[in-house]
């Protein structure tokens, strides 16, 4: 049997696609690592987001570019980009879930080199509330009651009459007893 191995240089292009996961929660800053330790002066630093690969920054020592593009997309990065002008990382600030997507940094000059980010933002977690679904469930009844744990369905039995309500996501968790 004869195997004919084609190399595909379109292979690199798709490594990229995974890239770097971040999770943040909204409200909190970001920062999206270039990996440099500082920037040559030849470098050209890029950063863009979504599908579209919108430019929402540029930065370039040699010509003293330090520009981040606030309104695109459709505004919601307004005042919240910055660059570090050592490394080149893009620092995002009170997030929101609008800025859960992909990132993508280019850099040229001496090496060219390319990373994508994955970021996710997550909503910050209310308390949850345990409550009972009728009026006659007390610690000292004997009847069979239920128990309600708001947003969530896992109210867990821990030992007589204690229960906790756990509401949680990948980055934090809110409990009740």
């Amino acid at each position: 049997m004869f195997h004919m191995f084609v190399f595909c240089p379109c292979l690199w292009n798709l490594i990229g696609v995974f890239g770097d996961s971040v999770s943040v929660m909204e409200g909190d800053s970001v920062t999206l690592n270039t990996d440099l330790t500082e920037i040559r002066k030849d470098d050209d630093i890029l950063w863009k987001f979504g599908a579209e690969k919108s430019l929402i920054a540029k930065m370039n020592k040699k010509k003293q570019i330090f520009s981040t593009y606030d309104d695109v997309p459709d505004g919601r990065f307004r005042d919240r980009l910055k660059l570090d002008d050592q490394t080149g990382s893009l620092i995002i600030t009170n997030t929101t879930t609008e800025h859960a997507g992909v990132y993508q940094l280019d850099i040229s000059g001496a090496k060219k080199s390319s990373k994508t980010f994955n970021v996710s933002v997550y909503a910050r977690l209310p308390v949850p509330v345990i409550s009972s679904n009728s009026s006659n469930c007390s610690s000292s009844s004997s009847s069979s009651c239920s128990l309600l744990c708001s947003s969530v369905v896992n109210v867990e039995y821990q030992d007589k009459n204690t229960y906790s309500c756990v509401l949680n996501n990948p980055i934090s968790n809110q409990t009740t007893h």
